[in-house]
């Protein structure tokens, strides 16, 4: 099973699992599904359509007894539905408006303000960097550290390090277009295997460019996020 020939069932199914597991931090086992959602499937089925999906590297499972949670794959499959379907719709909008800029300073403190109202909205981490100048800020650690992930030291060492990397040099990550995401795997380095991050690069000012990147574990809300980043984007866009 590739990436074109899940069945539609068999994604339903996928997309149910990675939206219950992003809302609870908990393995998503076949016993839930067929107590909460009707899949119009009888229970082996499910479980069936559970193994199939975990065969095929979209699922696994942490230990023998427990239930299922998103690979990599998983969730870029589940990505690349968003983005290729109808713009998601926010449960939260952004509460901000990007006021038109003319001084460095000016420049600078609206986009750590807009820093501030993204983190709060995603629960992530934002870095911004402005390349003109090589000013670099982050926000958003008392939401990203919320997150049940960084009760595991490891994990919280490997953040902190993937940082690290990132601030040696942001343009690692710079996109190709409006926006690009780094899943899991995808990332750079090593360290950022348990992390996602969208990245985007605007002009806030004349002759000014600045990267925006939105960090945190894999298991976040990709469908508000995605529509916040685009809010973002015609943030600018208006400007």
């Amino acid at each position: 099973m590739d990436l074109m020939s899940i069945t539609e069932r068999q994604k339903e199914i996928l997309d149910t699992i990675i939206k219950e597991y992003v809302k609870t931090a908990k393995p998503v086992s076949s016993s839930f599904l067929e107590q909460k959602y009707d899949f119009g499937i009888c229970p082996a089925t499910i479980r069936n359509e559970m193994q199939k999906l975990t065969d095929d590297g979209f699922l696994a499972q942490p230990h023998t007894s427990a239930g299922r949670v998103p690979t990599d794959k998983g969730y870029r499959l589940f990505v690349n539905g968003l983005i290729g379907a109808k713009e998601p719709e926010s449960k939260k909008d952004l509460e901000f408006e990007l006021a038109k800029t003319s001084g460095l300073d000016d420049v600078i403190r609206s986009m750590q303000e807009l820093s501030k109202s993204v983190a709060s909205a995603t629960e992530s981490l934002v870095i911004g960097y402005l390349s003109g100048e090589g000013v670099l800020w982050k926000e958003g650690w008392e939401e990203v550290l919320r997150q049940p992930e960084f009760m595991q030291k490891e994990l919280m060492s490997d953040f902190l390090d993937y940082l690290e990397y990132l601030e040696t040099d942001i343009k690692r990550i710079k996109p190709d277009s409006d926006f690009e995401l780094f899943i899991g795997r995808e990332n750079p380095y090593p360290k950022g295997r348990e992390f996602s991050t969208f990245s985007m690069v605007f002009e806030p000012a004349e002759n000014q460019e600045m990267m925006f990147s939105l960090i945190g574990p894999k298991r976040m809300a990709y469908d508000k996020n995605i529509a916040l980043i685009n809010q973002v984007i015609r943030l600018f866009e208006e400007l």
